[in-house]
Order: C-alpha cells, then sequence, then structure tokens
C-alpha cells in the first residue's frame, strides 16, 4: 500500500513539474513576442516598423534569433509531452496518457512512436467497463487510425504491426485484416514465436486451416522453451480436429 501510495506521489509531482515547466514555456513565449515587437519597433526614430533598408535589416537579424528560439523552445515542449505520456502509459495511466500524446502528436505529426503509445492508450481505455459501447467503439476506431498512422509512416516498425493486429484479432473481431500486418511482422522479426502464434489464430478464425497447422509445426521446431511448445501441439491438435471433424 505504501509502495503505491509512493509511486502515486511521484507521478502527482512529475504532472506538477511538467505542467509548471511548460506554463513557463507558455509565459516566456508571449513575453519574447512582446519584447521582439518593442525591440523592432525601438529600430525606428518614431517607434513605427523600420523604414530605411539598414534597420530593416537589422529588424529582420533581430526576428530570425528570436524565431529560432520560439522554434526550439516548441520542439523542447512537444519532447515534455512525449516523455510525459510515454511515462504515463507505462504507468497504465492511459487516460492522462493520452491528453499528454494529444498535445505531443500537435508538435510531431510525423512521430510513429506517438502515434503508436495513442494507439494503446485507445485500445486499452476502450476495454474499461466505465465506458458505454458507443464510447468504447469511438476508443477502438481512434486506436486502430493511430496504428495505421504510425505504420504508414514507418512500415516495418514492429511494436505498432503487432499492436494493430492484436486490435484486429482480438478486439474488433476482423482477423482477416491482421493477416497482412503480421506477416510483414514475421518477415521482420522471423523467430517471433508470439507473432506467428497470434498469425495462427488469425488464420484460424478465418478457418484457414492448412496455414495455422503450418505456423504451428514452425513454432514446434523453432522453439526451445518447453512451455511454449506444449501450447502450439495443443493448438495444433485443435485445429485438425476441427479441420477433419
Amino acid at each position: 500500500m505504501k509502495a503505491r501510495m509512493g509511486k502515486a506521489k511521484q507521478i502527482v509531482i512529475f504532472l506538477v513539474l511538467a505542467a509548471g515547466v511548460m506554463g513557463i514555456f507558455a509565459v516566456k513565449k508571449i513575453g519574447s513576442r512582446n519584447s521582439l515587437a518593442s525591440q523592432i519597433a525601438a529600430l525606428s526614430s518614431r517607434g513605427a516598423p523600420p523604414q530605411t533598408i539598414e534597420d530593416l535589416r537589422k529588424a529582420i537579424a533581430l526576428y530570425e534569433r528570436k524565431l529560432d528560439e520560439h522554434v526550439k523552445d516548441a520542439a523542447q515542449t512537444g519532447v515534455y509531452w512525449k516523455i510525459l505520456g510515454s511515462r504515463l502509459a507505462d504507468k497504465q495511466l492511459y487516460g492522462e496518457a493520452l491528453e499528454a500524446l494529444e498535445n505531443a502528436v500537435r508538435y510531431y505529426p510525423e512521430d510513429e512512436t506517438i502515434h503508436y503509445l495513442i494507439g494503446v492508450s485507445s485500445g486499452s481505455l476502450a476495454k474499461s467497463e466505465y465506458f458505454a459501447p458507443e464510447q468504447a467503439q469511438r476508443l477502438f476506431r481512434e486506436s486502430e487510425e493511430a496504428y495505421l498512422r504510425a505504420v504508414n509512416i514507418d512500415e516495418r516498425y514492429g511494436k505498432a504491426l503487432y499492436g494493430l493486429s492484436v486490435l484486429y484479432v482480438f478486439e474488433l473481431g476482423r482477423p482477416a485484416e491482421a493477416v497482412p500486418y503480421l506477416e510483414r511482422f514475421l518477415d521482420i522479426h522471423k523467430s517471433d514465436t508470439e507473432g506467428m502464434f497470434l498469425l495462427a489464430a488469425a488464420h484460424y478464425m478465418t478457418e484457414n486451416y492448412a496455414a495455422a497447422v503450418d505456423l504451428y509445426d514452425r513454432i514446434i521446431g523453432l522453439t526451445k522453451n518447453k512451455e511454449t511448445k506444449a501450447q502450439a501441439e495443443r493448438n495444433k491438435q485443435q485445429v485438425m480436429n476441427e479441420w477433419y471433424g
């Protein structure tokens, strides 16, 4: 109990610090913009926008330096949101993680890891008993979209390929759609028995029994783990029984 309270306290502290840092960034940005406008106006004797070529050059140089600072601040803010979302997801605090990751993706829309973590968080939230069926379906759609975005950015991103396949097989009841993603996953991770089990399940659910049996044989021949081998043998026998009646 004390350990859980300690972890919860650490998370709260982290959230407060992160919010404080991001708040400071926002205040600094506003102040910096106001300061920049004042400095540019000051280049003119009448406090108006610069008119001479020399003053305009000075204003451009000043603005470019400030713009670089704003870019760096924005980039760092996005990194903080990503770190926060990742740590919250690790703690299975998926609601808070999703909020942080949705902020992070505004800064880094092409970051496949952020989209993958959104997929994990949305899919995990959808399975919570606190959501009505229509809310759960919306979250599952968000999870699917996030995984698809991740694999579109990086077609060899194994975690996203596997996560999307689990979603199709076990949550959405669309195992046929998982097959091409799992085949791509196993083309990259050739000895991954969990991926083989999942692909075999997808084949079994779509009544492609021969492909399922081949995968179980592949696991049996590959693994050194006795429990894994025994599970593959049991699953193979179940498929054979149904296949041959």
